[in-house]
């Protein structure tokens, strides 16, 4: 059976953020994920999570300008220090929160020649993979859809898993999203089984709304029932935009036995 983690950025909004962990909790569920931790003190966040007995799962090192459109600093020419200060940010978080994995996010490189973004992107988490490793954090990298985000630099499952090859699994995983999969590349569980030596956390999502699970295209039954067949054994994010009340779209879960 999956461990599901409630992703707070985009669930429970019907409470301020840090009221979300109490509310996760009460919910049933015994992880939670999120965007970004910054805008509070790590030690803040530590007491929620001990408060509602939670784990932290993962969060995302800093994007760069999140506001103004940017999505991640990986892959963007003259952003380098940049992005390790961020990456040094975000192992202090961690540090705390007790997670360990950190998504790092390719960025959308405008108007930069694709092999000189693929040649940054791949020094950068390097080096970040290397850093992370020092307190046995392991970084991770998310191919998303070109639907939601054109331009990503990071935008197949396969890609994402040739790079962790390339890097090493012990240092570096994939984050293999349903929805982003299904949008983009589709043949869901037969990727998912291609790829499974290689990812290190999953996140789910129906389509084309982004809501929870059983209000779209997808045949959940059967992809829970692959990750549990392939031996899939961490946690997965519920990355979606509840289409009503967040606890009251929660009836998926019985629904499919997660």
């Amino acid at each position: 059976m999956p461990r599901l983690a409630a992703n707070l950025s985009m669930m429970f909004n019907e409470v301020a953020f840090l009221d979300r962990f109490e509310a996760a909790a009460q919910a049933g569920f015994k992880g939670v994920e999120f965007l970004f931790p910054y805008d509070f003190p790590a030690a803040e966040i530590r007491k929620r999570l001990d408060d509602c007995g939670l784990a932290q799962v993962l969060f995302n090192a800093p994007p760069g300008d999140w506001a103004g459109g940017e999505r991640g600093t990986a892959s963007l020419p003259g952003r380098q220090a940049e992005f390790r200060d961020g990456v040094k940010q975000a192992l202090e978080y961690a540090g705390v929160l007790g997670n360990g994995i950190v998504h790092c996010m390719a960025g959308i490189p405008k108007s930069v020649d694709p092999v000189t973004a693929a040649a940054i992107y791949a020094n950068n988490l390097a080096w970040a993979a290397e850093e992370a490793a020092k307190q046995g954090v392991k970084i991770i990298i998310e191919p998303i859809n070109q639907r939601d985000m054109p331009g990503f630099h990071l935008a197949t499952q396969e890609q994402g898993a040739a790079i962790v090859d390339a890097i090493g699994f012990d240092k570096i995983g994939l984050q293999f999203d349903v929805y982003h999969c299904q949008i983009a590349q589709g043949d869901i569980t037969k990727r998912m089984a291609k790829l499974m030596p290689v990812i290190s956390h999953m996140q789910i999502a129906d389509v084309p709304a982004r809501n929870e699970p059983g209000t779209g295209e997808i045949g959940w039954k059967y992809v829970f029932a692959q990750m549990d067949a392939l031996g899939y054994q961490g946690w997965v994010g519920c990355e979606y935009r509840p289409a009503g009340d967040t606890v009251a779209g929660l009836g998926w879960r019985a629904a499919y036995g997660v």
